[in-house]
């Protein structure tokens, strides 16, 4: 018997667990903090570069798409040479491209740029669950995938706590850098730390029809696609959120300054708890209610983002965030789940809905804000996550058990 089947993979609490997580904590942080560098200095950005809210927000949204474009050829690039060498070259390549950002002399150039960043991030998200799935033993993939998406809120929050002080200080473009370094500290560490993958065997090539034929039998799925869209349309109306919210507490009535303004991401804390929270509470209650639960404390959280007043719109963001993750956790995991083959392709479907959505929704938004304020931006991402809810309640109903 080999090794590889033997082997039933890291144990929670052993050397090699602890590994895997610090690892993907880096890779969360490398990823993330790049691919939201610039949302904490938009307003910067849009008043030095003299454009709009919303084309100053294309910095995120074209990184989004890049990165949403490329998640599946990078599943199918990991079937072949591994995890761990598809999710080097990527954080290597992203590293690279985010150091000469700032660098940028025209605004196209900027954006493109931004979106070769995403594509080459798009080998990150998705395989680093298939890479769980694979490497953690099966009893402890569920809380292992919610200590990553708690890694990757970290990250997130770590980006723009570095970029909102500097490019108050400075600008953007040294924010962007600053974002950069720390984004290629955490590479190095990433490759150091990393354990050897020693359940993964090579696919063989498929070719195009049968790449079709598994994403097909995935987009077949109402359960999946329920997931999907719940991706789609709770980030995107997340992202929107988090793009938007700057603007408003940088103008009256609240006038903050951009330091300031950049500590809203410190709600990414509550994110960073629920989202192990959620995974965790799933073994009591199940997926379905957990992730339910999840989207009304989002709701909830966002309604009190509408009242002018500073306390409630910060608690709101708080709460609007813990129960964002705590959804996105319960999601994330439930592809591999309900997936029994092609669970790199199942994830990158996912990972391809969720940055879809971020880009499109994330950048849309802003058409709402700038036309009708943020009462109207805030009432869609409600009407959003309404709608997921009524979904996911539908098409995950359990079964009825025979009288």
């Amino acid at each position: 018997m080999s090794e590889s089947a033997a082997w039933d993979g890291h144990v929670k609490g052993s050397a090699g667990y602890r590994r895997v997580l610090a690892a993907l904590a880096l890779a969360g942080v490398a990823t993330f903090a790049q691919l939201y560098s610039t949302q904490a200095v938009l307003p910067l950005m849009a008043s030095d570069l003299q454009i709009s809210a919303a084309d100053a927000a294309l910095s995120i949204s074209l990184a989004t798409v890049g990165l949403a474009v490329t998640v599946l050829p990078w599943s199918f690039v990991a079937d072949r040479i591994g995890r761990v060498r598809a999710m080097a070259i990527g954080i290597a390549a992203a590293t690279l491209l985010g150091l000469l950002v700032p660098l940028a002399a025209t605004v196209p150039l900027l954006l493109g740029l931004r979106t070769l960043e995403g594509m080459a991030l798009g080998g990150i998200p998705a395989i680093a669950i298939a890479y769980l799935n694979e490497e953690v033993t099966r009893i402890h993939t569920a809380l292992a995938a919610g200590s990553y998406v708690a890694g990757t809120t970290l990250g997130g929050l770590a980006g723009r706590l570095v970029a909102g002080p500097v490019g108050e200080l400075w600008g953007w473009r040294a924010a962007a850098l600053a974002v950069s370094l720390l984004a290629t500290v955490s590479a190095i560490l990433f490759l150091v730390l990393v354990p050897k993958q020693r359940r993964f065997k090579p696919a063989p090539a498929v070719g195009l029809r049968g790449a079709l034929r598994t994403l097909g039998g995935h987009a077949s799925n109402p359960k999946l696609l329920a997931l999907y869209l719940q991706a789609f349309l709770l980030m995107g109306g997340f992202v929107a959120v988090y793009n938007y919210l700057g603007f408003r507490l940088h103008a009256e009535p609240f006038g903050l300054p951009a330091t300031v303004v950049s500590l809203i991401f410190l709600a990414y804390l509550s994110g960073t708890v629920s989202s192990r929270w959620a995974a965790g509470l799933t073994t009591r209650f199940g997926r379905r209610k957990v992730l339910l639960s999840g989207i009304a404390v989002m709701t909830a959280g966002l309604a009190c983002t509408l009242v002018d007043n500073l306390a409630a719109t910060l608690a709101g963001l708080v709460v609007f965030t813990g129960g964002f993750f705590a959804a996105h956790s319960v999601g994330s995991g439930w592809t591999g789940a309900i997936a029994t083959t092609g669970r790199a392709q199942a994830a990158s479907l996912y990972n391809l809905s969720y940055y879809l959505g971020s880009s499109v929704i994330g950048w849309a938004g802003g058409l709402a804000f700038q036309a009708l304020g943020w009462p109207a931006l805030a009432v869609t991402v409600i009407v959003l996550a309404v709608t997921t809810a009524v979904v996911t309640a539908v098409v995950h109903r359990p079964r009825q058990q025979p009288g």
